[in-house]
């Protein structure tokens, strides 16, 4: 990764190259952390940063190397800084509200015919959630602990006109299901976390399946999963032909087009002993797909319980 950019939470915006539609990108905890809700008015308060890279992209379902190589040897592909926040409100024993908020940037130098960066820095995608849980798996030995959240997003302020843009810069609804539930052996069991999202904007709806399983030992919890994103509907990305390596002279990336991934995910949490505060590293590994990348996301955590934080037990 040689391509550098600073996160900013401001409107700035800067794009070249073709209309386009961006990658999915819409702020969310990982691993269903979501099925549990905080207690009644507590805050927690959640820090993020994740980047990723990615040398490789599928036109349609054909994999192809988009890495560009200067006569110095370095390597350029597509490169994500972001950071933002999660505020998580306890309304009551079941009902909970969550906002998220931050800011991206992207770049990339395969895609212009003199390798000129092209790159937009903005707000993310904003998203405001309400989650009712339905069932605790303390309460019920059989059942998991089962919360539906539905969320409502608007498009961030990066450049729409940048090939994979980070988020998908439409108006839209979130319902979805998150299950987590031990089972086993002591501190063993599954998460589950399922999503429709409606894009009220682009009109290509999208569908969300990740799957996994956790382990926790007294203070720490490690997570593995899978990831499955699909959109219903749109069409493909296409690159010139010549020529077939970095740099192309343009990419076609059309608003409507149909994202699918499949992608790993894995997790190291610890929670502190005192201040219940949660430090967390994460994951997410994109290994086949159509009309996307092959994302490597890297990212951290802290998140803090504000009742804890001052003092409340």
């Amino acid at each position: 990764m040689k391509w550098n950019s600073i996160i900013v939470g401001a409107s700035l915006i800067t794009g070249l190259g073709n209309i386009a539609l961006g990658s999915e990108n819409l702020p969310r905890v990982p691993f269903a952390e979501w099925a549990e809700v905080p207690e009644q008015d507590q805050l927690k308060f959640r820090t993020l940063y994740e980047q990723s890279e990615a040398y490789y992209i599928w036109t349609g379902n054909q994999r192809q190397n988009i890495t560009y190589k200067t006569s110095e040897g370095e390597s350029y592909g597509i490169d994500i800084r972001q950071g933002y926040f999660v505020l998580d409100y306890g309304l009551t024993e079941r009902w909970a509200a969550d906002l998220e908020f931050g800011g991206t940037t992207v770049g990339w130098r395969s895609f212009n015919p003199n390798a000129e960066v092209g790159e937009t820095t903005g707000i993310m995608d904003l998203s405001f959630g309400v989650r009712y849980q339905l069932v605790h798996e303390t309460n019920d030995c059989w059942l998991p602990t089962a919360t539906f959240r539905v969320a409502g997003f608007i498009p961030g302020s990066y450049s729409e006109d940048i090939a994979f843009a980070p988020g998908n810069h439409s108006a839209g609804i979130e319902p979805s299901l998150l299950l987590r539930k031990h089972f086993g052996w002591e501190g063993f069991g599954a998460w589950g976390d399922a999503l429709y999202r409606w894009l009220h904007t682009t009109s290509n709806d999208q569908y969300i399946l990740a799957v996994g399983l956790f382990q926790q030992i007294r203070l720490w919890e490690l997570d593995v999963g899978y990831r499955h994103l699909q959109t219903l509907s749109g069409q493909d990305i296409s690159l010139p032909s010549p020529p077939d390596v970095a740099p192309w002279p343009s990419i076609t990336y059309k608003r409507d087009t149909r994202e699918i991934s499949d992608s790993f995910d894995a997790g190291l949490s610890y929670t502190t002993r005192k201040r219940h505060i949660r430090l967390a590293f994460h994951a997410r590994k994109t290994f086949d797909g159509s009309n996307t990348d092959s994302k490597l996301w890297l990212g951290g955590s802290v998140e803090v319980p504000f009742d804890h934080l001052f003092g409340r037990e």
